[in-house]
């Protein structure tokens, strides 16, 4: 397959994607005689070529596959544009409880309760309805509950290539935290 053809068949694939296409996913597309090397090549092109011609959108590694985006410098067109549309946002207590399964996955729900000092049962229902939070297995003691993570859609939404781009929990100071949320064994005076 020439080149071309090979970068134009990717970026119809990735255009067509809701979601990020990994290189091994663009790959069933083809027939034998289309390495990985030559998809990630191609992508490597498509990405330099938006960048050279200044285009609306960009070619980006997210949620460990690759995806076609808006160009984050038009932001703020493009949430004018949407800003009388309906937006789905997350209660404070699905957020939270979101925050503890992203930086403690896997994670039992007791954990996440002790963590919150509340039940969590309504916010992880929201999370997995929204495909936000998953079952990812169960922990190994007496009862065996089950365990949570993140999916791949979380990273999608929060634009995350992977949980390592997550910001270290020391970058929060304690005055980042509102006390009167945490049980009170995890209160800290602040300064």
């Amino acid at each position: 397959m020439e080149s071309n053809d090979l970068k134009r068949a990717v970026e119809a694939l990735l255009f067509a994607s809701e979601r990020p296409l990994t290189v091994s996913e663009i790959g069933q597309a083809f027939e034998e005689g289309v390495s990985a090397q030559d998809i990630q090549q191609a992508l490597d092109v498509l990405r330099d070529d938006y960048q050279a011609q200044r285009r609306g959108f960009r070619l980006i590694a997210i949620a460990g596959g690759f995806q076609i985006a808006t160009d984050p410098a038009l932001g703020t067109y493009l949430k004018r544009f949407y800003q009388s549309r309906e937006k789905k946002k997350l209660s404070s207590a699905s957020l939270e409880t979101l925050s503890v399964i992203a930086y403690k996955q896997p994670v039992a729900k007791a954990d996440i309760e002790f963590v919150r000092g509340v039940n969590v049962d309504g916010a992880l229902k929201s999370l997995m309805e929204k495909d936000l939070v998953r079952v990812t297995g169960r922990k190994d003691v007496p009862g065996r509950p089950m365990l949570y993570g993140t999916t791949p859609f979380f990273l999608d939404r929060f634009g995350l290539n992977s949980l390592q781009d997550l910001p270290p929990l020391t970058t929060f100071s304690a005055k980042d935290i509102n006390g009167f949320q945490l049980p009170e064994e995890n209160k800290t005076e602040t300064v």
